[in-house]
């Protein structure tokens, strides 16, 4: 790394600590390339494993799966690990593999442009700026809070957060509580905070799929196997891969769901014994159509005394209550936003500007597309990890984070060996695969299901999953192709 008078001057910026940034460091410093930063604009790294601590997070895939494949933890103690566990996870990767000094704490990227002259990305952040040959945007798409505009609501004086930005200063017992919205961090909350409000009112707009939750202790002679036979855990690892892929053809095939449905209807039935509590809580779409959710506790907390569960909609929120569109007023101490995120709206789309000065939000014009979900034709030298299309209905996404991460690397190796400044894919490449991608959507419960999901973007487009098998992707990402690329040769033998 350098200085100059344009900034820190560094081969590869990695925006993100994350499970994407923090593999882009692992895997570059395994590559030998150990000129880069990742730039974190939080003070540890952890990305929304380190951002949301509400009660009750913790992720809704198994453990084994959901890490990475050259880093086991065989110290797992849940089926499904907790958040501080996965945080002390990631911490411990980047420690163990020697990037935690790559780390930039506290930079907040404001803006990333690239240079056509110097072929390299201006990165400012909150505390200066950096020059990079290669920029790896990690933001991941869980990152930015998605705050819906609810007449009223900056009149509410009580304690008001979103799930991911927890308040842990408010104390919630014996108060009066809303919880605003019923997706997967809402339905971790509730079993957890139930017990210790006075009151709790929790609004649901739509009745989200559940199915049980089968989380159970590891014990401790199994952590002992894992860590004396790495082998047995790589087994479990594989067992719960090949278990998982098998949702897929219900995705595919939404009459393949009706199995699924009726294991969620009988979840429901057992639960919620009141036939007109668990009315409303049937949902009136084909499973999948929206996230599919895991919980064995949520909806036996619906049915405790001190929980209603609201479906009428917000008219309005004032200094100390909600008022529904029936006009009925519940006073409220505190509301939690359980309102989701912003993954076909990334908040730094508007702020990376590629050749000519065109944001990313610019070439997306509200539906994000990515050759390979990771390259976009017009930002040369520019990779996005989790990008458009590699986003997930049924498994692990660090699956895909590691497949796209072989593109990276293969796709830095041949700019090296080929003597090239710049790379980025020809328009055509892209068209095809996000054309083939589109048609491979068409018929998924995700366009026919009959509901309306994040996964949609403002054209209606799901620009957010991949319609299929995991290892299809990884079998079509991961083994970088020049003929996809232009490129650019290196000029004045400089990199």
């Amino acid at each position: 790394m350098e200085a100059d008078g344009a900034g820190e001057r560094v081969d590869v910026a990695v925006i993100g600590s994350g499970f994407g940034g923090i593999g882009a460091a692992i895997r570059l410093k395994a590559a030998g390339m150990h000129d880069f930063v990742v730039l974190e604009r939080a003070d540890d790294v952890g990305g929304t494993w380190r951002d949301n601590t509400y009660p009750g997070c913790a992720c809704d895939v198994q453990s084994h799966l959901y890490s990475f494949s050259f880093a086991p933890n065989p110290a797992w103690t849940r089926s499904f690990s907790p958040q501080p566990e996965i945080q002390a996870y990631l911490r411990r990767c980047a420690a163990d593999h020697g990037v935690t000094p790559h780390v930039r704490p506290g930079h907040d990227v404001r803006g990333a442009a690239w240079d056509e002259d110097a072929r390299r990305w201006t990165v400012d952040t909150s505390r200066g700026r950096f020059t990079a040959r290669v920029l790896v945007m990690a933001a991941g798409a869980l990152s930015d809070p998605m705050i819906p505009a609810i007449p009223g609501m900056e009149r509410f004086r009580g304690a008001a957060f979103h799930t991911s930005r927890w308040d842990h200063a408010c104390d919630l017992a014996g108060r009066r509580v809303a919880v605003i919205g019923t997706g997967a961090s809402a339905i971790q909350v509730v079993p957890q905070i139930q017990p210790l409000v006075a009151r709790l009112h929790v609004f649901q707009r739509t009745a989200p799929w559940i199915m049980p939750r089968d989380d159970r202790p590891i014990e401790a002679r199994r952590q002992a196997l894992y860590r004396r036979f790495p082998l047995a855990q790589k087994a479990a690892r594989a067992g719960i891969y090949l278990a998982r892929e098998l949702y897929v053809p219900g995705f595919r095939h939404p009459r393949a769901m009706r199995l699924g449905q009726r294991k969620a209807l009988r979840h429901l039935r057992d639960s919620v014994p009141d036939a007109a509590l668990r009315a409303r809580l049937t949902p009136d779409f084909t499973m999948g159509c929206k996230r599919v959710l895991l919980s064995s506790d949520y909806l036996p907390a619906l049915t405790r005394p001190n929980v209603e569960l609201v479906t009428d909609a917000i008219a309005e929120v004032r200094e100390h209550s909600i008022v529904t569109a029936d006009g009925v007023e519940r006073p409220v101490d505190a509301i939690v936003l359980g309102t989701g995120f912003r993954p076909t709206d990334p908040p730094l789309a508007p702020r990376v500007h590629g050749r000519g000065g065109r944001t990313l939000a610019d070439a997306w014009a509200g539906s994000p597309q990515a050759h390979a979900g990771t390259t976009v034709v017009g930002f040369p030298n520019l990779f996005i990890v989790l990008g458009p299309n590699t986003g997930l209905g049924h498994t692990s996404v660090v699956y895909m984070i590691e497949a796209q991460l072989d593109h990276v690397l293969g796709a830095m190796r041949h700019m090296a060996s080929a003597g090239v400044d710049a790379i980025e894919p020809r328009a055509d490449a892209q068209a095809a695969f996000v054309a083939a991608l589109d048609r491979r959507m068409r018929g998924t419960v995700w366009t026919s299901g009959g509901c309306a999901s994040w996964y949609l973007d403002a054209t209606g487009r799901n620009s957010t999953l991949w319609p299929d098998f995991t290892w299809r992707f990884r079998r079509r990402v991961a083994r970088f192709r020049p003929a996809e690329y232009e490129v650019s040769p290196r000029s004045n033998g400089k990199a």
